[in-house]
């Protein structure tokens, strides 16, 4: 993941690779992002109708912050986090899953897939983390929990080290 954002020449291609992780957004949820929706003080973003035209927040990174905050000082954005040459509308969905693309071919990846892989690896991040899934359910915007199972690829040296719960401590008997 770190070789994957840290290949991108131009900073606002990882800016944009590196919010769309660190949120786990959806591609057309991202090019929507104004600069009015990151709330440095809650560290929240606010997605405003998301799928199924519902708003939600998602964490605000202190490292996104940080990449944030750096990039407003070399260009700072106006309404649009992520802006079309003439400022006057988001990027196209095109234009974000061409950075995506460009980024795994400079980082040496051959995995296939577009940009919702960020997505997919968010989640994937957090319930190897320890998070549970209802919490990364309503981090994603879903409305079924089974829909968020999908998203969990678990390596294999994850499953194999969790044992069997025959060998779990046992309960005192009272």
């Amino acid at each position: 993941m770190w070789r994957l954002l840290t290949v991108p020449p131009h900073p606002h291609h990882r800016l944009l690779l590196m919010t769309v992780y660190a949120a786990g957004l959806r591609v057309s949820e991202a090019i929507a992002l104004k600069v009015s929706d990151i709330d440095a003080d809650r560290m929240t973003i606010r997605i405003e109708q998301g799928k199924g035209a519902k708003d939600r927040y998602a964490p605000l990174s202190a490292r996104l912050l940080q990449e944030l905050r750096t990039y407003r000082k070399i260009t700072p954005p106006r309404v649009w986090l992520f802006a079309n040459r003439q400022d006057t509308r988001p990027i196209d969905v095109t234009v974000a899953q061409k950075t995506y693309m460009l980024a795994t071919l400079r980082a040496g990846i051959v995995k296939q897939g577009g940009i919702h892989a960020l997505r997919h690896a968010f989640a994937t991040h957090l319930l190897e983390a320890g998070k549970d899934v209802h919490t990364v359910q309503r981090l994603l915007g879903h409305r079924h929990v089974t829909t968020t199972m999908r998203y969990f690829h678990l390596s294999q040296g994850r499953v194999l080290t969790a044992g069997s719960p025959l060998d779990l401590p046992q309960p005192s008997a009272a």
